[in-house]
């Protein structure tokens, strides 16, 4: 019987709750409805729906110059970080290679 359940249970993944919070924005439901339609409680809804509106003002505030620079600044230390990583990867295949020819 719990496999049956399992399968009926609809889990609220991050898309589904953002196509139900983008209906709600744009009139096409309302909390009450969405709440009665998914059994959910309308505090819950609501609560995405504020987080999604929260988010948006803050993407409409950033600077596109601000946002290019902290781009930049991660491509530049994932750079860095790579170059890194390459030279250790050839220091120990380099080791590896000297200790293999010290055994025989």
């Amino acid at each position: 019987m719990s496999i049956t359940m399992d399968e009926e249970i609809k889990r609220w993944t991050a898309k589904r709750k953002s196509a139900l919070v983008m209906e709600i924005i744009q009139g096409k439901t309302t909390v009450a409805e969405a709440a009665r339609a998914f059994d959910l409680q309308p505090s819950e809804i609501e609560e995405w729906v504020d987080d999604a509106k929260r988010g948006m003002e803050n993407a409409l505030r950033a600077k596109p110059l601000d946002i290019r620079e902290q781009y930049e600044k991660q491509l530049k230390e994932l750079q860095e970080a790579y170059g890194e990583a390459m030279l250790e990867l050839r220091a120990r295949k380099k080791l590896a290679s000297l200790l293999g020819e010290d055994d025989r």
